[in-house]
């Protein structure tokens, strides 16, 4: 049977014929070297228009939500003494931790009940509590978890660069500890206030359809997304759909 060359087949053939040689080594080498700083730039200047973005929209929410800040702070104390903001460590980029702020929702002595609760038999644990209707829950923080207002403060950490306005929601510790290899992939981007499963049914979805979805846009990596993306979480966060 004859075998039929092609165009294709010699232009490749002169290629590599050509790249075999000292010049074309070198000519080959600089082309690398041009397409790895071309990559290098697009992604750096995606990160550095995000961080920018992030800045922007993180210290315009925090002006023009100050009124609401300052209601929820005295709401908080005037049901339930006690400090008005809850502070816990989180994983974010790479691994690295940090401290995310939220407002109050439960009562100041919230690990207490948990216990007493647990040796009273009243519950097997923290998970069993909230499918039944978390009693440390305050009355003001059963609104304010419902619309997404104690994620409020997370703004500052969007502002002092711990976190994005959009990307994978942050976790804590232990859960890291258990992740696959392919549930670290979370980890390649910093955490967010809002992200694809936030916006599609936010705690509807499954764990394993949360690092999906998370996934997909940590791939994606586009700014224009990330617009899409926060535009979405108002109505979502308005009809409180999914929170608990």
């Amino acid at each position: 049977m004859e075998t039929k060359i092609t165009d294709s087949d010699t232009e490749f053939a002169e290629y590599w014929a050509k790249a075999a040689t000292p010049a074309g080594r070198a000519s080959l080498q600089s082309r690398i070297r041009t397409k790895r700083l071309v990559w290098k730039s697009v992604i750096g200047a995606a990160i550095f228009l995000k961080r920018i973005f992030d800045i922007f929209v993180s210290a315009f929410t925090l002006m023009t939500l100050s009124p609401l800040f300052a209601a929820t702070a005295i709401l908080i104390k005037v049901e339930d003494d006690g400090p008005v903001f809850f502070k816990q460590k989180r994983i974010g980029l790479k691994g690295n931790s940090f401290q995310i702020w939220k407002f109050r929702s439960m009562v100041a002595d919230a690990e207490k009940v948990a216990q007493r609760m647990i040796e009273l038999e009243q519950a097997k644990d923290t998970i069993e509590m909230k499918l039944a209707g978390d009693p440390r829950i305050t009355r003001i923080g059963n609104f304010i978890r419902k619309y997404s207002i104690d994620e409020l403060p997370q703004f500052w950490n969007v502002f002092k660069g711990d976190m994005s306005i959009v990307g994978p929601r942050p976790v804590v510790p232990m859960e890291v500890a258990d992740y696959s290899m392919e549930e670290r992939q979370r980890l390649l981007a910093k955490p967010g206030l809002t992200c694809f499963w936030q916006v599609g049914g936010r705690t509807d979805l499954d764990f394993e359809n949360q690092v999906r979805l998370d996934v997909e846009y940590i791939r994606s990596n586009s700014i224009w997304l990330d617009i899409k993306l926060l535009l979405l979480t108002v109505p979502a966060v308005f009809l409180g759909k999914g929170a608990y």
